[in-house]
């Protein structure tokens, strides 16, 4: 008999209960460090002191209204999203995936009414995941998650992550944009080149194309810049975040210029509960936190000891191909020996009181909260040697 809740998810034996800072702990009396931030999400750990207030503050006076109001809170946390950013205007929806769906229509709306109907086609890289909507399932192409779901979303075009020379040569008249992810988290957490992103840039602009960045994993603090793009120095037209920017509150925007919003009037999109009253005071708070300088700072002061925890751990078991990511989005590729045996890794480690996640059967996928103090992460990467001790012998 089907469970009451349908049953989409391969989730792990544990029941969890409630979590304060960087622990989890599960009905049955564990407790585990996170290295998941759940999937990037809670950068500022669990039930932190300045988010309960804020979301307790605003549940006592407003929780929801629609959009067919102003809502004072919603335009403050848009005019902090902006000030921290290359964009203008923001527009709130509740995920990652709304958001990504929401660049396509808008990547589209403004080559239609700048004299472009033409140039509907967006490219995209393998590899990448952009949510499980149709048309950003289509943008990502991934026959695994597309099997059952066709006839696939038509406009959405595919190259080689990157690959700047495949890339140039996708483009044509018909194309409007190129959807990139800076660091692609499901696909093995993969950095894009500078190079690569600096080319897309350009061959954006030779064409008229437009240039997306899809932050919604790298982006509020998770690389070191308040989004990823800041530390490759390459501007995207359209920028779409979630996740962390609720810090678990379901909230997701996307951040474009006025050049390309003005052509989004009255009518043209909406949401009913998109950035409301709750959310957005949530997030603000959220944001006001993370685009401190010296939180910033500690996020790449986690990042260089978490490589150097996974260094010294190659270096007595050989255990890794590579290491690789920026900020606290690390991704280690088993060695050849390991292969196929990431969720084992996970599990062993599980058993030892750390909790990760993986990105695909042969990379370990560490991100945790930005703010895990230096010694929980320590005693988090030394569990996690056991569990490698354990499975090595």
């Amino acid at each position: 008999m089907i469970p009451a809740v349908m049953p989409t998810y391969g989730r792990w034996d544990v029941a969890v209960d409630r979590g304060e800072g960087c622990y989890l702990y599960a009905t049955d009396g564990r407790k585990f460090l996170d290295f998941t931030s759940g999937i990037a999400v809670t950068s500022l750990g669990h039930c932190h002191p300045h988010l309960i207030k804020a979301v307790t503050e605003q549940a006592q006076k407003l929780w929801h209204s629609s959009n067919l109001f102003q809502i004072p809170g919603q335009q403050r946390l848009a005019e902090r999203l902006t000030a921290n950013s290359f964009a203008d205007t923001v527009f709130f929806n509740n995920s990652g995936a709304e958001a990504v769906e929401l660049s396509i229509k808008v990547a589209r709306k403004y080559q239609s009414e700048t004299g472009h109907p033409e140039r509907y086609r967006v490219i995209g890289c393998h590899g990448s995941f952009h949510g499980r909507s149709f048309a950003t399932l289509a943008a990502a192409g991934a026959e695994a998650y597309l099997k059952g779901f066709g006839p696939v979303m038509d406009g959405l075009d595919h190259v080689a992550f990157n690959n700047l020379n495949e890339m140039r040569a996708a483009v044509t008249d018909e194309t409007a944009a190129i959807l990139v992810e800076p660091v692609q988290g499901e696909g093995g957490v993969l950095p894009a080149d500078p190079a690569f992103l600096k080319g897309l840039r350009e061959a954006c602009d030779q064409h008229g194309a437009l240039l997306i960045f899809d932050e919604v994993q790298t982006g509020v603090g998770r690389t070191g810049t308040f989004y990823a793009y800041m530390g490759y120095g390459v501007t995207p037209d359209i920028l779409t975040t979630a996740k962390a920017l609720g810090n678990g509150f379901p909230i997701g925007a996307m951040l474009t210029t006025d050049k390309i919003a003005a052509h989004f009037k009255v009518g043209v999109h909406g949401t009913t509960y998109g950035g409301n009253p709750l959310g957005a005071a949530v997030a603000d708070k959220v944001v006001e936190l993370i685009s401190d300088p010296a939180l910033l700072e500690g996020v790449q002061q986690r990042s260089a000891a978490i490589k150097a925890h996974l260094k010294r751990i190659d270096e007595r078991f050989s255990v890794f191909k590579e290491i690789r990511g920026k900020g606290l989005l690390i991704g280690a590729e088993l060695a050849d020996a390991y292969k196929d045996r990431a969720k084992d890794v996970l599990n062993t480690a599980a058993k030892h009181g750390v909790i990760m996640l993986i990105a695909g059967p042969n990379v370990l996928r560490f991100a945790p909260s930005l703010i895990m103090p230096m010694a929980d992460l320590d005693e988090g990467f030394a569990r996690i040697e056991k569990a490698i001790a354990e499975l090595a012998h």
